[in-house]
């Protein structure tokens, strides 16, 4: 079940850099035109946030509060951002590496955290085409996005 779970989490991974090496860096603090929205960096830094937050409440046995390791804005700085996603896919690997298979609510946090970053995947799909920014090809694929806009 854990190397399921890491492959998984992998893969969200992967759509998350490929996100980052898509979007113009100045559109990390663009909003859906015309729609009430959060920014794409706002986004980004709950992704961060949960992968921060959601071991420390498994690892704990309750909730220890939200945290994330970029700035709540996002940070205007994509470099930054990116390497925070590297390295909390590396934090969220080993913590899920290391859990009991018979720890029912370590598993329970990993599955939140991966439906998680399900939701801000859709979400950002909005943004991709709201601010007319072409969709990664991994996204395409992933979730069976249209080439054209």
């Amino acid at each position: 079940m854990n190397e399921l779970l890491r492959r998984r989490l992998e893969r969200s991974n992967t759509l998350y850099l490929d996100f980052l090496d898509t979007i113009p860096a100045e559109h990390l603090g663009s909003r859906l035109p015309g729609l009430p929205s959060d920014t794409v960096g706002h986004q980004l830094w709950c992704v961060l946030g949960a992968r921060e937050s959601f071991p420390k409440a498994a690892r704990a046995g309750e909730w220890q509060g939200f945290s994330s390791p970029v700035e709540r804005d996002g940070s205007s700085d994509a470099a930054t951002v990116r390497a925070a996603f590297v390295q909390a896919a590396a934090d969220v690997d080993e913590w899920v590496a290391g859990i009991d298979p018979a720890d029912e609510d370590s598993l329970r946090y990993v599955i939140a955290l991966l439906e998680h970053e399900t939701m801000h995947q859709g979400q950002l799909i909005r943004y991709l085409y709201g601010l007319g920014i072409p969709r990664p090809h991994t996204w395409q694929q992933q979730y069976a996005l249209d080439e054209e806009f």
